[in-house]
């Protein structure tokens, strides 16, 4: 299988091309994996190929599947109008530069997965939500959105596009859980808010898992059969157009995350960031901290996919 990596480099790209490389040697099976970059200088394992997007826009490889993750991070810091900017450019290029090389390819990519995240469906408490859930506006969603709509247009070009949608991912090496660490370790980690508010999180080994199981579905000769309705999107044509969401089948309220890390830390969670402290320091994006998303993978679980870390707990205890 030959396929392409935008965001190859990043927290979840690397740790998804690391378990494919194990799988497919311990399975004696042929892969090839090219990063896309910016920057031909950068390092990267010595089983992968790197390819810069003005190498892409001349190329003329093949690929079965693309895995489209370029996008700067939606937490790093506070949204101004730059930042929003920045966020959605991040996102809208690479994707650009993804859909002028499908158009203008011979053969065609089998499968597009796409990323996007689980603030498309806006800040809604503790109301489940599935793939066939409505959203509420505000910027994430917006930013989601027009990402999500714009990796679509893959199937104008007979490509079928599975958009993930990706909770809070559980890893020391970053995300989240990597900022968190060292406030938690020094003993001032505490809850935000009321701790009330829902956090939809999935483990990094599951989040590969799941994209990897995704791809396994979707280059069967029966493809169509791993659908449901409720987690199909329209498109202009019959091209298959799914969306999953990349969460865990537990969510947990941030304090129970709270309790959870500190237990697992051996460290006290005694301290508690209040709503209009949070608000003062992060602005607009404290929306992320504050507003709880109650977010359940219904489309992987029908599809039969078996969650490796499907409480928080094991996410955090059985770390590779």
């Amino acid at each position: 299988m030959n396929i392409l990596i935008s965001g190859g480099s990043g927290f979840l790209g690397s740790a998804f091309s690391d378990e494919l490389i194990k799988r497919y040697r311990t399975q004696d099976k042929d892969l090839h994996i090219t990063w896309l970059t910016r920057d031909s200088s950068q390092t990267h394992p010595d089983a992968i190929s790197m390819m810069t997007y003005d190498e892409l826009a001349h190329s003329d490889k093949n690929f079965d599947v693309i895995l489209n993750l370029a996008g700067a991070g939606i937490a790093d810091s506070r949204w101004s109008d730059a930042r929003k900017e920045q966020l959605l450019a991040s996102r809208i290029k690479p994707t650009e530069s993804l859909l002028a090389f499908i158009k203008r390819t011979n053969i065609k990519p089998k499968l597009m997965i796409s990323g996007s995240a689980i603030g498309w469906y806006g800040a809604q408490g503790d109301k489940p939500l599935t793939e066939s859930s409505g959203f509420e506006t505000d910027f994430a969603h917006q930013l989601c959105d027009e990402w999500e709509q714009l990796a679509l247009k893959a199937t104008d070009y007979g490509v079928p596009v599975a958009i993930v949608r990706t909770g809070v991912v559980i890893h020391p090496d970053g995300g989240m859980l990597g900022k968190l660490l060292t406030p938690f370790k020094m003993g001032v980690g505490g809850q935000l808010g009321d701790g009330k508010q829902i956090m939809s999180w999935i483990s990094r080994e599951d989040w590969v898992g799941a994209v990897i199981f995704i791809i396994e579905q979707h280059l069967t000769d029966d493809a169509s059969s791993q659908t449901t309705h409720e987690n199909t999107l329209r498109t202009t044509n019959d091209t298959i157009a799914v969306v999953y969401n990349l969460t865990a089948p537990n969510p947990v309220t941030n304090h129970t995350f709270t309790k959870t890390l500190g237990a697992w830390l051996h460290r006290p969670t005694f301290f508690t960031l209040p709503n209009f402290l949070l608000k003062l320091i992060f602005g607009e994006m404290s929306t992320l901290l504050i507003d709880g998303q109650k977010v359940l993978p219904q489309a992987l679980q029908e599809a039969g996919y078996d969650f490796k870390q499907p409480t928080l707990k094991q996410a955090l205890e059985e770390q590779k």
